[in-house]
Parts: structure tokens; sequence; C-alpha cells
């Protein structure tokens, strides 16, 4: 009687939890220094980077505050909102799934 061997091969597949972007959108109403004083403030942002993400919000109309983990960027979205929305201005900021 002969033995057959067979051999089983295990692939293991690593994915990584999705990223999300927090958006922040250009308005005429919201004051730069605010907008500055949030990315600061919320997003851990340095007084230059904020300025330039500032500036970048202004011209293009909209630009990436920050990339998290859903629950974080959760959070961070929540935060910046209420901020916002507690000294009165209608800064849009969405957060969007990365692709």
């Amino acid at each position: 009687m002969t033995r057959e061997q067979t051999s089983t091969k295990t692939v293991t597949q690593v994915t990584y939890p999705d990223r999300f972007n927090i958006v922040v959108f250009n308005d005429d109403f919201t004051p730069m220094d605010f907008v500055i004083q949030i990315l600061v403030e919320i997003f851990n942002k340095s007084l230059e980077e904020a300025k330039d993400l500032t500036l970048q919000i202004h011209e293009a109309g909209r630009a990436i505050a920050g990339t998290y983990m859903h629950e974080l960027a959760e959070q961070k979205l929540s935060e910046a909102i209420m901020s916002t929305r507690q000294q009165g201005h209608p800064l849009k900021i969405i957060m969007e799934k990365m692709t």
C-alpha cells in the first residue's frame, strides 16, 4: 500500500481598515483666523500647516484637514462641526472615504 502525501497551503490576506478624509470647504462667511484655529486645535496642525491649508481651502475651494480611521474621523468631524456652530459659522466640513 502506497501513501500519497498532499500538502495544504494556507494564504492569509491582511486588509487594513478603511480610512476617511475630513474635508473643509471654503465659504464667504467664516473668518480665516477661525479656520486656522480649528486646524490647530482639532486637527493638530502646526500654525504654518494650518495657514497653508487655509489658503488652499480659500483658493481651491476645499482641502483635506486630516485622514483617519472611521471612529477617529467621526470624532474629529463632530468636534469641528460643534465648534463652528457654537461660534455661529456656517463652515462646511464633511467626511469622505478614501479611494
